[in-house]
Order: C-alpha cells, then sequence, then structure tokens
C-alpha cells in the first residue's frame, strides 16, 4: 500500500471539518492530535455547563467539551456514533464532542471569507471566516477563542 504525501503550497492551509447538528465547522488540522470515538466521560463537579467530564487518555485525564453546548447550540445526548477530536488549545490538550468529521480541506486564506457582521456575538466569537466550498457553507473556529485564559489553565 502507498500513500502520497502533498506538499501545501505557499499560503494553504489544511483544515478539518465535522458535523455538529445540521451545521459544519472546521478548525486547522495542526491543532488536531487524534480523532477518535465516543468514550462515556466522568462528570466533574462544579464544571462548566458544556464540560462533559473527563476521560483517561493513554494514563492521562482528558477533558472533554460538549463543542455544540460551548457554541451556543443545543447540546449533545452523546451516542456510539459521536466522535471526539483530541486538540491542541494552548498548552492544555482537550476532546472536543462533534457528530461526525467529514473532510479534509486544503484552502488558501482568500478562500476564507469574513464572518457576516450580522452574526450573534458568540459566531463573531469563535469564527474566524467562512468558507463555500461545493455549495457548502463551513464555519472556521479558532479553537483558542473557545476558552479564556483561565478555562484552559483548569483543562
Amino acid at each position: 500500500m502507498s500513500y502520497t504525501v502533498k506538499s501545501l503550497s505557499e499560503g494553504d492551509r489544511e483544515l478539518i471539518a465535522f458535523r455538529i447538528g445540521d451545521q459544519e465547522f472546521c478548525v486547522n488540522i495542526m491543532s488536531v492530535r487524534e480523532i477518535r470515538g465516543w468514550t462515556p466521560a466522568t462528570a466533574m463537579p462544579h464544571s462548566p455547563a458544556y464540560m462533559l467530564g473527563v476521560i483517561n487518555l493513554r494514563g492521562a485525564v482528558l477533558p472533554i467539551i460538549d463543542l455544540a453546548a460551548r457554541l451556543g447550540m443545543k447540546p449533545a445526548d452523546p451516542t456510539a456514533r459521536h466522535v471526539i477530536i483530541v486538540a491542541q488549545v494552548r498548552r492544555k490538550v482537550v476532546g472536543l464532542l462533534v457528530d461526525a468529521v467529514s473532510d479534509i480541506l486544503t484552502v488558501t486564506d482568500e478562500t476564507i471569507q469574513p464572518t457576516p457582521e450580522i452574526s450573534s456575538e458568540i459566531e463573531r466569537q469563535f469564527a474566524r471566516g467562512i468558507l463555500a466550498i461545493d455549495k457548502r457553507m463551513i464555519c472556521l473556529i479558532e479553537l483558542e477563542s473557545l476558552f479564556s485564559d483561565t478555562e484552559s489553565e483548569a483543562a
């Protein structure tokens, strides 16, 4: 079995696209450490509503964030079909619960359109742009903006 490694041109970036409900989002693939199936999390007392709890990831405690709830959407009811995107956010590793991973996209900065001014404050806070690709609208999320400095230190 052979694999072809595609080199990125200057200005290209790779993003990983995923679904939450009927919406698509993407994050920089360089932040993603792995993608794994849903594992039930152990709840933590006094944690934010969007934090589902923690799991054991090869001996390390990994906080699991319901990304739908964090983005102000209807909280997820995790099933075996959900996946966890293990991502690096600043100096911490967190698990992001999403419905499914859909694509790896290679885009240029020109492909990313600015977030509309009429978007909600939450969308403008987290969204870094919109990609219109193959009749799909995909929101680019900046992971660092999902958590305040104090929250990422607690994770």
